[in-house]
């Protein structure tokens, strides 16, 4: 029988791979819904390479060109439809659609998949005790697919966490890690990692390494561990995605190339013995692993780990929205790329902020307003010049 998938983001980056992979063993499984943005060109071919009958599309312009085109189909313009358009329960999801959008859909379809792969950051850093209460509800099994949280997963998902003495996430330090920073960065600038093919909003976030800071905060609520356990070291080969020490003395440390068809691969395939071509264990690059610690000079951002609450609170998602809003501005040039640490910094501090360190997430309508109220907040205060 074929496995009914769900792919939550089919057009991006990470749900292209999916179906890559997906095309490949395409005999063994169904595709039951796609839901994407406005990409209809790519869409289109999806649709008809895996003949899905269901479609959400979120982009209004982008639903009626489709609508028209595929009259026969299930194509809707809500993105609360993914639970309508699944008859019984799909066996493998992919959430993977950006920003505060994915939360919605990914809460929706836990009750209606046998396991979900989720891939958006804020999914989890804003909603994990939503995601929790509705996996735990709907006996849904969940495996993180970001490179560091799946590595860390793959050794510590099935034993007993109070094994586990420290667990270290490495960073590549994107693309000013050894340059002199200019004074004027420029969007192309920062979005050329040297590593991996990313989006232009991760690519930033790597640059400053806030990224980082969110996998921390990812990490403590997967894991369900203190916040105290992690760390990050620089490791600019990106070939080591974790190391996990334990207490007994042993020490293990996960490496895979710089792909994330890996994690994907495995998601799909958890518990089955199947291959996936890769290339053949890089002896150079073993040999030169190079980690730093981290330089605050160079990347002052990290100094917010050591504000963030110790239970799950609102105060994430402030964090996330003003990020979100700061990177937002620098891609539109309205402000310089150092003012995104700056500001970040100076914004979490406002006490109209810092309340929410005492308030845990009550539903996502909450969190909804929460994100408009920091991006609109955001906006007002900081300095709109242009860099260029």
């Amino acid at each position: 029988m074929k496995k009914r998938i769900v792919i939550l983001g089919s057009t991006g980056s990470i749900g292209k791979q999916t179906i890559q992979i997906l095309k490949r063993d395409k005999r063994n499984f169904q595709v039951d819904l796609l839901l994407a943005n406005s990409n209809i060109k790519l869409l289109s071919k999806q649709i008809k390479e895996f003949k899905v009958k269901n479609i959400i599309v979120r982009d209004y312009k982008s639903y009626l060109i489709l609508k028209k085109k595929f009259k026969n189909l299930n194509i809707s313009n809500n993105i609360n439809d993914v639970g309508k358009l699944i008859k019984g329960k799909a066996d493998y999801t992919m959430s993977a659609v950006s920003g505060f959008e994915g939360l919605s859909p990914t809460l929706q379809i836990i009750k209606k998949t046998k396991s979900i792969a989720i891939a958006n950051k804020e999914s989890i850093i804003c909603g994990w005790n939503l995601i929790k209460k509705e996996l735990k509800k709907n006996n849904t099994k969940f495996i993180p697919v970001d490179s560091e949280h799946f590595s860390i997963w793959s050794v510590i998902d099935k034993i007993d966490k109070n094994r586990v003495k420290k667990i270290i996430l490495t960073a590549s330090g994107g693309p000013f890690l050894n340059k002199k920073i200019k004074k004027k960065i420029s969007p192309l600038d920062a979005i050329k990692h040297p590593n991996w093919k990313m989006g232009k909003k991760i690519s930033i976030d790597s640059a400053t390494l806030i990224n980082k800071v969110f996998e921390i905060i990812e990490a403590k609520k997967i894991f369900d561990l203190h916040i105290s356990k992690f760390s990050i070291l620089i490791h600019p080969k990106s070939y080591i995605h974790s190391i996990v020490e334990f207490k007994n003395g042993l020490i293990k440390i996960v490496a895979h190339d710089t792909n994330m068809r890996i994690p994907i691969f495995n998601s799909i395939y958890f518990n089955e013995n199947k291959e996936i071509k890769t290339n053949k264990i890089d002896l150079k690059i073993l040999n030169q692993l190079n980690f730093q610690k981290v330089n605050i000079k160079r990347f002052p951002i990290i100094k917010l780990i050591n504000k963030l609450p110790k239970d799950d609170s609102l105060f994430e998602t402030v964090l996330v929205s003003i990020n979100d809003e700061l990177v937002n501005l620098f891609l539109k040039k309205e402000i310089s790329f150092s003012d995104i640490s700056k500001k970040i910094y100076e914004l979490q501090n406002l006490k109209e902020f810092t309340k929410f360190k005492y308030q845990k997430p009550k539903n996502l309508a909450q969190i909804e307003r929460l994100n408009d109220f920091v991006r609109l907040k955001t906006r007002s205060l900081s300095v709109i010049s242009n860099p260029k």
